[in-house]
């Protein structure tokens, strides 16, 4: 397993030229795209297409060369093999085979942008992406409510103002940083918390590139009290849905979007009463 450059061509370790230069085939994502990073390079193995849609059938083509003698190559288009990709599948069938497996180790877009977020880096998930559908997207996302650790995301450009507002909702208001284009010429990161975030994708469009989100961990208990609450919510709920005010006050508290909801609820059918 090679990690390949996430963007800036010439982020290849030396030992990776080397063994990609050695191996007898190397199985990649996309042979066009992995024939630009070898050409640059003078190397000239064989490739073979390796991804979701053939996996099944060519996890054992691929794994009888290596029980044959042969060494065998694993890369992705871009960054570290197995992150968000059918690689482990492979990995986990080897290792029941015994057949040996080594890792050379390079560019990853998680960490690069986890690293230039600024926020803590002592613990961490990548959750990869959320689903594109709302309601699941929030569902995912209130799971992860709880964990005590930055949070690392995968998002599509046009997802990502909705996305940014539904983590603000199920998270709470926390600081976070959208990096983009990483290695590349236009390389931004962009911080802030969730929801100045979420408003400014909103205000500007979707953005260009490959985007990850970094969220930091969740934030100290905030000391609104209960009476604070209600009065947030009964000003927002004289001029606003009972979704719109809870995420509104949820945001502008610190609190979890669906805790507030319930009590925007209960105070909603005291009023009908």
């Amino acid at each position: 397993m090679i990690a390949t450059p996430i963007g800036n061509i010439a982020d290849i370790t030396l030992r990776a030229l080397d063994i990609l230069a050695e191996v007898d085939v190397i199985a990649c994502e996309d042979t066009r795209v992995s024939a630009k990073l070898l050409q640059r390079h003078g190397i000239d193995a064989p490739l073979l297409p390796y991804h979701e849609h053939n996996a099944e059938r060519m996890r054992p083509l691929l794994l009888g060369r290596v029980a044959q003698g042969q060494a065998v190559a694993l890369i992705s288009d871009a960054g570290t093999p197995l992150v968000s990709d059918p690689g482990f599948k492979l990995v986990r069938q080897a290792i029941a085979e015994g057949l040996r497996i080594q890792m050379l180790p390079g560019a990853s877009a998680p960490i690069a942008a986890l690293v230039l977020s600024g926020l803590p880096s002592d613990r961490f998930l990548f959750a990869g992406f959320l689903d594109s559908k709302t309601i699941a997207r929030r569902r995912d996302l209130a799971e992860l409510s709880a964990v005590r650790a930055t949070l690392i995301f995968f998002e599509s450009a046009q997802r990502l103002a909705s996305s940014l507002a539904d983590m603000a909702a199920e998270l709470g208001d926390r600081p976070a940083a959208v990096a983009r284009e990483l290695t590349k010429l236009y390389e931004e990161v962009r911080h802030g918390t969730l929801g100045e975030l979420s408003r400014h994708y909103e205000q500007a469009g979707p953005p260009k590139g490959e985007i990850v989100v970094v969220v930091g961990p969740p934030l100290p208990a905030v000391a609104a009290s209960a009476e604070d609450l209600d009065a947030h919510l009964t000003a927002a709920l004289a001029h606003l849905s009972v979704r719109d005010a809870a995420s509104e006050v949820a945001e502008a508290l610190g609190l979890k979007r669906r805790d507030v909801y319930a009590r925007a609820l209960e105070l909603a059918g005291t009023a009908a009463r």
